[in-house]
């Protein structure tokens, strides 16, 4: 795959309103001016500059950035395509964790039905980008929110999760006000302990309310697993989906005797994935994570008992040493806003004996034992962010990079964030 600093074509790939959108943040205005009027208190906001520009050499990338191996990255976007077509899945990726129309469009060329994704504002971004086909896989629940819902499901096949019977009526309502038909998937309970309703008779009674209604349409069941996607051993994880797909199967089974089939049978995770597309329950797998990884899903253990690699590091925060005011201590320009430390630390890449510890909001701090050597002032180290998802969410800019396994590292893509901050 190659050329990837020509696909910035905005109007190609992520439709003109979008494009305005971008092309505003392109702009190198940093914080913002007075409209052009001059009205008081009126400030445009610009976006913030890109951290690069194409054909840069990494070592001259600004920093704090949020890098990309885009060797590794299509390795990862491949495997997963894949293993999806080699068991007879549907793949629909979790945007979630890119927030990127451009990246979405990867994972469709690749064969991807669709993306998920867990707000209205991430589907917004998607849709007016051309990817037509969404699920929320998530409860929405307001009047806002459905109102906008219901707006997206008249120009793009969009679906949405419930587990209550209240929340469904008022979909069916925003639906009706908008002449739009919703397809609503009861989301279950199979061990998350999250949303979702008890498998059996519950999921029965909002899937006989959905089908009833005149603007919904019942999809099929919701039935992912979040709390095994980080279960440390194979076994640990094996056991928690096999539990999941028995109950599953049990709701199909009534369902389907209600006269009530399952469209779609949705959820695993990149932990879990490889376990639910062969519990021959599920019809339609949901990762996310595996286009980046990250340093928590690279501590669960395979069926050997080795570290899980089955994708590659492809996510990376690019940082300089900011200060070396003694020998015990290095401290780098990316803290708490520019790394997430929910699931854990951030790890230094290929950095043998070197160690994330204290970050704040501007800072983290790196130690060394004997085997690892503290970085000079000035020098720019990659590190592994310990959760993927929420890190993304604290960028602008992907500064996608070539080369990062040998030769000399250069800029070969810069892509908008365009769903960061997308929360409601």
């Amino acid at each position: 795959m190659e050329g990837w600093g020509n696909r910035i074509i905005l109007k190609h790939a992520l439709g003109a309103t979008m494009a305005d959108r971008i092309g505003r943040m392109v702009s190198r205005a940093a914080y913002g001016k007075i409209s052009p009027s001059g009205s008081k208190g009126k400030v445009q906001f610009m976006g913030m500059p890109a951290p690069a520009h194409i054909g840069m050499a990494l070592k001259e990338v600004d920093t704090p950035a949020l890098i990309i191996d885009l060797d590794s990255y299509e390795g990862n976007l491949r495997r997963m395509a894949d293993s999806a077509k080699a068991s007879g899945m549907r793949l629909r990726p979790h945007g979630k964790t890119h927030k990127s129309p451009i990246i979405g469009r990867h994972q469709i060329e690749r064969g991807a039905v669709g993306l998920c994704c867990q707000k209205v504002t991430e589907a917004e971004v998607f849709v007016a980008a051309g990817i037509d086909d969404i699920l929320v896989s998530n409860e929405v629940v307001g009047a806002a929110k459905l109102e906008r819902l219901a707006r997206l499901a008249r120009t793009a096949r969009i679906g949405v999760c419930a587990d209550n019977i209240e929340n469904i009526r008022d979909i069916a309502m925003a639906a009706e006000r908008a002449d739009a038909r919703l397809s609503v998937i009861v989301e279950i309970d199979v061990g998350g302990r999250r949303c979702g309703v008890p498998p059996g008779e519950s999921a029965l009674r909002l899937a006989t309310t959905i089908a009833q209604s005149n603007v919904l349409q019942f999809g099929g069941l919701q039935a992912y697993h979040g709390a095994a996607q980080h279960m440390g051993t194979h076994a640990e994880r094996a056991d928690a989906i096999a539990r999941a797909a028995a109950q599953t199967y049990e709701t199909v089974a009534l369902l389907e005797r209600e006269g009530l089939p399952c469209a779609t049978i949705g959820g695993a995770g990149t932990g879990t994935f490889e376990l639910e597309s062969t519990s021959g329950v599920l019809n339609e797998i949901q990762p996310g994570s595996y286009i980046f990884m990250d340093a928590d899903y690279a501590r669960n253990r395979n069926a050997a008992g080795d570290a899980f690699d089955t994708f590659a590091f492809a996510l990376f925060v690019y940082t300089t040493i900011m200060s070396r005011s003694d020998g015990e201590r290095a401290v780098v320009d990316a803290g708490h806003k520019a790394a997430a430390v929910d699931s854990g630390m951030p790890v230094p890449f290929n950095r043998p004996g070197l160690e994330y510890q204290r970050p704040s909001d501007e800072h983290g701090v790196l130690v060394c034992g004997s085997a690892g050597r503290l970085p000079e002032l000035g020098e720019k180290i990659l590190l592994v962010p310990g959760h993927c998802d929420p890190t993304v969410n604290l960028h602008d800019w992907y500064v996608g990079v070539r080369g990062l396994n040998g030769g000399t590292p250069r800029v070969e893509a810069i892509w908008p964030i365009t769903a960061r901050g997308a929360l409601f």
